[in-house]
């Protein structure tokens, strides 16, 4: 079976390494479909989550909530840098719950307040905190 290896690095080290038959991600120009053999490309990742069809079982896919990052397609080896990555079995739905209603508040009283800059960073928490309930409720 044809296989690429990928790679999760934060400023915390490796946070995934593991052999993969098919990778999904959302990059700033849409969704990629990786298989083995995809051409090289380096691409921009936005706020979401990474599916990975892993190759020890066409059953097992792993999901995974990275805020953003820069992904690596070269030779059947993957790598995304990333300034967090949390899989699925690692998110805490509730603390990641009271974080979107927290980022929800934020976003309510910069509206009121016309705070532009506040506004823009708790929109990016509260997607943030959106994207890590939907990968921890998988």
């Amino acid at each position: 079976m044809e296989q690429m290896t990928l790679q999760i690095v934060t400023p915390d080290g490796i946070r995934y390494d593991h052999h993969a038959a098919f990778i999904l991600v959302k990059t700033t120009e849409g969704e990629l479909g990786i298989y083995p053999g995809h051409i090289d490309l380096i691409a921009v990742l936005e706020i979401g989550e990474i599916k990975v069809r892993r190759v020890d079982d066409e059953n097992h896919v792993d999901w995974i909530a990275v805020n953003g990052g820069v992904i690596e397609i070269c030779k059947d080896r993957i790598t995304i840098i990333s300034n967090s990555a949390e899989r699925d079995r690692d998110i805490d739905v509730s603390r990641a719950e009271r974080a979107k209603l927290r980022a929800e508040r934020e976003v309510e009283e910069a509206c009121n307040t016309h705070n532009a800059d506040m506004e823009r960073r708790a929109r990016i928490a509260l997607q943030r905190a959106i994207n890590r309930i939907h990968v921890g409720k998988h």
